[in-house]
């Protein structure tokens, strides 16, 4: 005898991740890549790459030309400024993976999730759960970039700087994970992947 009975389905969800310059984020976004539980958006950018980052892995790099013709031809979800270069995410391949139930990770500053949140498309308001990492204290996410050591004392402080701005803007995102070690943060940002799976908003019935 067949079963006829419904099946649950649901869309992708846009996992938005945030958080200062020195506070673990792209390591975290590296190890969440561990795992195949989401497709990771690519971002463009006008920045030269660092050393070891891939093109079209780590970031699709850009000119200024070819960026600004994309910002005039409306191909991005969000777009922004940063330290004097820009950084964007194309939309077309973020809704084509949230349409068919694939959930999407962006790693993107305070003004790109700004841009996000504030889109007309009722699909990515649906779809978005933005996260934001806050560091302990400032005096800890300066001892973070000194370590890393690729910035000077004055793109130290600059940063730094940036970075007070940035965390005064915590109460805009829907969740905030305090951060501690990297396997605690991991931790902390899957149980809020599970949370948002289990959403019944998220869910639908449909024909077997």
């Amino acid at each position: 005898m067949s079963n006829n009975s419904p099946v649950f389905h649901r869309t992708g969800i846009l996992f938005v991740l945030s958080a200062p310059s020195g506070a673990g984020k792209t390591t975290l976004t590296a190890a969440l890549r561990q795992k195949p539980d989401f497709v990771y958006a690519v971002s463009c950018t006008t920045r030269a790459p660092r050393s070891g980052e891939i093109n079209g892995e780590d970031y699709t790099f850009l000119d200024d030309a070819d960026f600004q013709a994309r910002i005039t031809a409306g191909e991005f979800l969000e777009h922004a400024e940063v330290h004097g270069r820009h950084y964007g995410t194309l939309k077309r391949t973020v809704l084509d993976q949230l349409r068919t139930g694939i959930d999407v990770l962006i790693d993107i500053d305070t003004q790109g999730a700004a841009s996000i949140r504030a889109c007309a498309d009722p699909f990515i308001q649906a779809a978005l759960a933005d996260v934001f990492i806050m560091p302990p204290s400032l005096d800890e996410l300066r001892r973070r970039l000194m370590r890393r050591g690729t910035e000077t004392d004055e793109q130290i402080q600059m940063r730094l700087t940036n970075a007070a701005a940035e965390m005064e803007r915590w109460r805009e995102y829907r969740y905030t994970i305090i951060s501690g070690s990297m396997e605690e943060d991991i931790e902390k940002f899957r149980a809020v992947m599970r949370a948002e799976r289990y959403l019944s908003r998220r869910l639908s019935l449909h024909p077997a």
